[in-house]
């Protein structure tokens, strides 16, 4: 087998029976030499019955993992990629609103040796007008404060190499950002841009609350955004506490404060409060780093090795 396509599944019954006429259809195209790797996470419907009672009965080689639980789309696809035979790879949703000839476009270019890593980026949607707002205002946000060169269309479906797959797979991180690492591990990248076209059946499962956390892990994970704005309000809040403490000590002298003991408790209040958040900031980046080391990342990555003919 030469290509291997993972399939997270998670509440995907209702597009089961198209995913798999899909799939037929695809294996044909690629002469026999694709492989699918389903993998059932924790998904509370049919979704395991069905591919299990249909899994024989597929003319290509097919395997079926299931999770004990729900564990996320992230660590699906880890499963899928550590479980696949292939030489290439690619992740393809079973809601099917990725065109089938996007991941021949992958194959094609990553057979080719043109790049490690093929990412798939929306260029329009066929979803409802309030979808494509929170999608718009969720990859703005991601490209602002997590990804700077991450496409405006943001980032649903991947292929890669055994050799981006294998790094990929030492990055044991728990709550962290599949899309993230793709970019921080770098190698050779390609972008097919694809037109994404509307569900037929069910609903999304990717929800509000999941975009939030999803893109929480990602900003705590990758960039220290957090610590950098508590040091920055704890330097204005020094600033704003300095010059409110002079206009009030020049009151003081004016005779404009007659309260006895408020000047020292106005100026205590001010100076302690922006101390505070300075320091939690400076105690903070501390944190971060240890942080960073905790998680074991490598510092370099080696894409090449290349020996000349005396070695």
């Amino acid at each position: 087998m030469k290509f291997s396509l993972i399939v997270p599944v998670y509440k995907n019954e209702d597009s089961i029976e198209r995913l798999l006429d899909v799939l037929e259809i695809m294996s044909k195209n690629m002469n026999g030499e694709l492989e699918v790797v389903f993998v059932v996470d924790g998904s509370p419907d049919r979704s395991y019955e069905i591919l299990r009672a249909a899994l024989n009965l597929l003319s290509f080689p097919a395997q079926l993992l299931v999770h004990s639980r729900n564990f996320g789309s992230f660590p699906a696809i880890r499963t899928g990629l550590s479980a696949a035979r292939g030489v290439y790879f690619g992740v393809m949703a079973a809601d099917l609103q990725e065109p089938p000839e996007l991941f021949s476009s992958m194959f094609e270019l990553l057979v080719s040796n043109e790049c490690d890593v093929v990412i798939g980026t929306r260029t329009s949607r066929d979803d409802k007008f309030s979808s494509r707002v929170a999608s718009n205002i969720f990859w703005w946000a991601y490209r602002k404060f997590v990804v700077t060169d991450m496409p405006k269309g943001g980032i649903d479906v991947f292929g890669c190499n055994q050799r981006f797959r294998d790094e990929l797979l030492r990055l044991e991180e728990s709550r962290s950002s599949l899309i993230a690492l793709i970019f921080w591990l770098g190698f050779r990248r390609n972008i097919v841009s694809y037109k994404r076209v509307a569900r037929q059946e069910g609903k999304s499962a990717w929800t509000t609350r999941k975009k939030i956390d999803y893109m929480t892990d990602s900003v705590f994970a990758f960039t220290d955004l957090p610590i950098r704005m508590l040091i920055r309000i704890g330097a204005v809040g020094t600033a704003t506490a300095i010059a409110i403490g002079l206009s009030v000590i020049a009151a003081h002298f004016m005779g404009a404060i007659q309260v006895p003991g408020y000047v020292p408790t106005v100026l205590l209040v001010l100076a302690m409060g922006g101390v505070n958040l300075f320091g939690l900031g400076l105690v903070g980046s501390y944190a971060w780093r240890g942080y960073e080391n905790s998680k074991q990342r490598p510092l370099a990555v080696i894409a090449s090795h290349t020996f000349n003919e005396k070695s």
